[in-house]
C-alpha cells in the first residue's frame, strides 16, 4: 500500500457573504430602524426576524456596532418621548390605565428588539461594557416617561389615591395598582422606592397615626388590640394583591410604631380594660393578643412583664393581709398560694405562649414573697402535715398526691428548708420527702 499524504481539514467559522459598498452601514441601519418603528406601531406582519437578526449580526461583524447601538438609543428615545407627550395629554382617571397600556406595548416591542439584537447583546456589548439591550430599554423608559415631570407627579398621586380609597373600603382596580407597582419594580428597586414606596410609607404613617388616635379614644384595650391585629392582616393582604413583597416588612414596622409602640403604656394601664384587668379576669385571648403584638416592638414584652410582676407581688401581699384574722391561716395561706400559682401558670401557658421570660418572673415573684414571710416554712409544713393526715383518714390518694405535687413547687422556693423540717412531724416528713423524690 503506497504512502499517501494525509489531508488536513480546517473548519472555519460560518460567515455571511456581504457585498460591501460605501453606503452599506447606512442602508443596513435604515432597515433595522424601520423595523423598530414597525414594532412600536404594532406592524409586524411583514417583518422577517431572521433577516433582521442577520443584518444586526453583519453590522457587528463589520465593525458597525457603535452605529447600531447609538441608532437604537436615538430611535427608542424618540418613540418614548412621543409616548410621554401622549400620556401627559391624557386626562382624568384613565391616565394610569393608559400608562399601563403604553408600558405593555413598550415591553413587548423591547423583547422583540432584544431577540433581533441577540448577537449584539452577546458579543459587542460585553466587549464595549455598554448596557445590555433589555436593560437599556428599561432605563430609557424610566428617563423619558417615568421621570417626565408631569407624569412623575400624577403617577405618584393617583397611585396613592387608589391605595387610600382601597383602605377606606371603596372598590378600586386592584389589578391596575398591581401592574403599575410591578412596572416600577421591574424598572429597578430604586425606582419603585423613589416613585412609590417612600411616599406610600409616609402616607401610611399619617393614616395609622390618625387611626390609632381615633381607636384609642373610643375603644377599650381588648378592642383596640383587635383593630391593630386587623390592620396588620389587611396590609399583609395588600402585599399579596398589589404591592411588592419587599414593602411588607417596612409597612409592618410603620403600623407597629404608630399603633403599638407609641401607645404601649396607655394600653397597659388603660382603666378597666388594661393589663391588670386582663390578669384579674383570666382573659387569655386578650392577653395572648397583647403578648403577640407587643413582642413586635422594642421593650414591649419587658413592659408587660414589669406590670405583671408588680401585680403578682401586690396580689400576694394582699393575700397575707386578707388571711391575718383566720385561725387556720396555714391552710388558707398555702392553698391560696397554690391557687395563685395555678392561675398565673395558666396565664403564662394560654396567654404568654409558655414564654420562659414570664415563667422566670413568676417564679421570682413567688420565691420573693414566700421568703419574705418568716412564717412560710411553718405554714407549708403544717399544710403538708394536714394533707398527709387526711390521706390516712380515707381522702382520695390521687387528690392528696396532686396537692402534694403542687406543694413541692412552693417547698423548692423556700430558702430556709431546715425551718420546714423543724416544724414537721418526722414520720409525715419522711412521707413527704419520699413523694418529692
Amino acid at each position: 500500500m503506497s504512502n499517501m499524504g494525509k489531508k488536513s481539514f480546517v473548519i472555519e467559522a460560518y460567515k455571511h457573504r456581504v457585498v460591501m459598498d460605501a453606503d452599506y452601514a447606512d442602508k443596513t441601519w435604515n432597515i433595522l430602524e424601520h423595523a423598530i418603528h414597525d414594532l412600536y406601531n404594532h406592524n409586524v406582519r411583514n417583518i422577517s426576524f431572521e433577516e433582521l437578526y442577520r443584518n444586526a449580526y453583519n453590522m457587528v461583524v463589520h465593525k458597525f456596532g457603535e452605529k447600531l447601538y447609538s441608532g437604537l438609543v436615538a430611535t427608542t428615545t424618540s418613540h418614548l418621548k412621543e409616548i410621554a407627550r401622549s400620556l401627559e395629554a391624557t386626562e382624568g382617571s384613565s391616565f394610569l390605565e393608559e400608562l399601563n397600556r403604553k408600558w405593555n406595548d413598550h415591553n413587548k416591542a423591547l423583547r422583540m428588539i432584544n431577540d433581533i439584537l441577540m448577537y449584539v447583546d452577546k458579543t459587542y456589548i460585553p466587549q464595549t461594557k455598554k448596557t445590555h439591550i433589555y436593560e437599556l430599554g428599561l432605563n430609557l423608559w424610566t428617563e423619558n416617561v417615568i421621570y417626565s415631570k408631569q407624569i412623575r407627579t400624577r403617577l405618584s398621586n393617583m397611585l396613592l389615591e387608589l391605595v387610600c380609597k382601597e383602605r377606606a373600603g371603596e372598590d378600586v382596580n386592584i389589578e391596575l395598582i398591581k401592574n403599575i407597582t410591578k412596572m416600577l419594580m421591574d424598572l429597578g428597586s430604586s425606582v419603585y422606592e423613589q416613585e412609590f414606596e417612600t411616599s406610600f410609607l409616609q402616607v401610611s404613617a399619617e393614616f395609622y397615626r390618625a387611626e390609632s388616635q381615633k381607636f384609642i379614644e373610643c375603644c377599650d384595650c381588648g378592642d383596640y388590640l383587635k383593630k391593630v391585629e386587623r390592620c396588620l392582616n389587611e396590609e399583609t393582604d395588600r402585599m399579596c394583591h398589589y404591592l411588592d413583597p419587599s414593602t411588607e416588612k417596612k409597612i409592618t414596622s410603620v403600623i407597629e410604631k404608630e399603633m403599638i409602640e407609641n401607645h404601649m403604656l396607655r394600653l397597659i394601664h388603660m382603666e378597666n380594660s388594661g393589663l391588670v384587668n386582663m390578669l384579674c379576669g383570666d382573659k387569655y385571648e386578650d392577653l395572648g393578643r397583647m403578648y403577640n403584638l407587643f413582642r413586635r416592638v422594642t421593650n414591649g414584652l419587658s413592659k408587660i412583664r414589669e406590670v405583671t410582676t408588680s401585680h403578682i407581688r401586690e396580689s400576694l401581699k394582699q393575700l397575707l393581709t386578707d388571711l391575718e384574722r383566720l385561725d387556720d391561716i396555714h391552710v388558707e395561706f398555702v392553698q391560696r398560694l397554690l391557687d395563685e400559682k395555678d392561675k398565673y401558670d395558666k396565664i403564662i401557658s394560654l396567654g404568654f405562649n409558655e414564654d420562659n421570660f414570664f415563667q422566670n418572673a413568676l417564679n421570682s415573684s413567688f420565691e420573693f414573697f414566700i421568703n419574705l414571710n418568716p412564717c412560710s416554712p411553718e405554714y407549708i409544713s403544717l399544710f403538708v402535715d394536714d394533707k398527709l393526715r387526711k390521706e390516712l383518714k380515707g381522702v382520695s390518694e390521687d387528690d392528696v398526691e396532686i396537692t402534694l405535687e403542687n406543694v413541692t413547687t412552693l417547698f423548692r422556693y423556700l430558702q430556709e428548708k431546715d425551718m420546714f423540717e423543724k416544724n414537721s412531724n418526722p414520720r409525715l416528713l419522711r412521707s413527704f420527702f419520699h413523694f418529692t423524690c
